[in-house]
């Protein structure tokens, strides 16, 4: 069980330990837009050269316009894991913090920051901390003002605010880009996977102050992504007209989710629409009976009592959740 809890998308795992489950699997144990971007411009890569410089700009450039931005630097990142795994080595000053619950990557980033509820960040001692907004697991979303309020009233003590932005794109007015100032010391992470449903691309970004971005330049050297992260990135970013459309589809198909939790006794939370995390003792036979009928959920070893369930992708894979959840 203790494999499943790490993160979400083990079916290979959940298949060795449920070998009588119906297939297909149908996987909602992660965050990830179960019907994303059309893949079609990986058609436009040629594998046989190295990734040209102006079609990285050209990345940069179309991210840092559908992230709002008016200020500050962005480099593209082989996922925003990478991102947060060299964070450590970026020189940010401590004592550190980590808001939780969330990823568990968070505190392998910075492996000597505490642990700290997001409601006690304010008064809490650090001159650097890093958080998710939206939240993983319980879509928890700060308004990006309070958050930019908070780092500018650290910003005498040299104190940093970094944020995972990861599943941003799905919540209109979340981010923080938008109304960052050049003086502002925040660094935010960016995912593509988790809204563009293209999660094995491995493309992200950071974005912010100049100087911790060219460090990342410098360590990710002259091609930090593959030429098909480019062309898929440079071909979503700028479609404008699908992201808007996605962010009221993604609300149906949640809302309609809340509706099946709510009739079988299941309260959900959270404002990230991509999943829904619901509390209940009967978590651990919850997530069995929907194991065993071939669905994979996400269960937390630090949380028993809590199971984040993803957004199906379809009517069908729905009323299959629907009647699992009813034991039929």
């Amino acid at each position: 069980m203790s494999v499943l809890t790490i993160h979400g998308g083990r079916i290979d795992a959940a298949a060795l330990r449920y070998p009588a489950a119906p297939l297909p699997w149908l996987d909602l144990s992660t965050g990830i837009n179960p019907n994303g971007y059309d893949p079609a411009a990986l058609t436009l890569a040629d594998p046989r050269v190295l990734p040209s410089p102006s079609r990285l700009a050209a990345l940069e450039d179309a991210a840092a316009a559908a992230f709002g931005m008016t200020c500050g630097a962005i480099a593209a990142l082989p996922g925003s894991e990478i991102g947060l795994r060299l964070l450590a080595t970026m020189g940010l000053p401590g004592p550190a913090c980590v808001v939780a619950p969330s990823y568990g990557s968070h505190f392998a980033a910075l492996p000597d920051a505490t642990p700290v509820k997001s409601e006690a960040l304010a008064g809490a001692e650090w001159r650097s901390a890093l958080l998710a907004n939206p939240n993983n697991p319980d879509g928890r979303v700060i308004a990006p003002e309070t958050l930019l309020d908070l780092a500018r009233s650290r910003t005498a003590d040299g104190g940093w605010l970094v944020i995972d932005e990861a599943f941003a794109d799905c919540v209109a007015g979340a981010s923080v880009l938008p109304l960052l100032r050049d003086d502002d010391r925040v660094l935010v992470f960016r995912s593509f996977g988790k809204f563009y449903g293209l999660a094995g691309v491995r493309l992200g970004f950071v974005c912010g102050a100049e100087a911790i971005v060219a460090g990342y330049r410098e360590r990710l050297g002259s091609w930090p992504v593959s030429s098909a992260a480019i062309e898929l990135g440079i071909g979503a970013y700028r479609d404008t007209q699908w992201r808007a459309a996605m962010r009221i589809d993604l609300a149906a198909a949640a809302a309609a989710l809340d509706q099946v939790l709510r009739r079988h006794g299941l309260a959900p939370r959270g404002d990230c629409p991509l999943f829904r995390l619901v509390e209940t003792h009967d978590a651990a036979v919850v997530f069995e009976r929907l194991a065993t009928a071939g669905i994979l959920t996400r269960p937390f070893d630090y949380a028993p009592g809590w199971l984040r369930i993803g957004l199906p992708g379809s009517a069908a894979a729905l009323a299959r959740l629907d009647r699992a959840l009813g034991g039929g």
